[in-house]
Parts: structure tokens; sequence; C-alpha cells
């Protein structure tokens, strides 16, 4: 189950959409910005019913 989110970026804020796969319940991983390319930590959750997404900088 592949669910689409849209996000701001951490670095320059600009506006992404990310495409999270929501069959696994936690993840990590990094996505480059599609607008400035730097690398973000995207952190998503599913509890059965909601979706939670965090990003952060790669230095955070």
């Amino acid at each position: 189950m592949i669910s689409e989110r849209a996000c701001s970026c951490p670095y320059c804020g600009e506006p992404i959409d990310l495409l999270i796969d929501a069959s696994v319940d936690t993840q990590q991983y990094v996505e480059d910005c599609q607008v400035c390319c730097r690398p973000i930590v995207v952190d998503a959750s599913f509890d059965g019913e909601q979706l939670f997404v965090n990003l952060k900088t790669e230095n955070e």
C-alpha cells in the first residue's frame, strides 16, 4: 500500500511529495529533496489506521 504525502523540505522549506510504503509498520530511509537535492532522513510509521511522517536533516 503506497501512500502519497505532501511535506516540506527541512533544508529549503519547499513543498515536496513523498511516496511511502504504508505496508511497513516502521521505516527510516534517506531521500534527496526534489528541489535542493539535499539528503532528507524520512522516519515513517503506520499504526494500522494513520501514517506518521517525520523529516529531518542528515545532521539531526
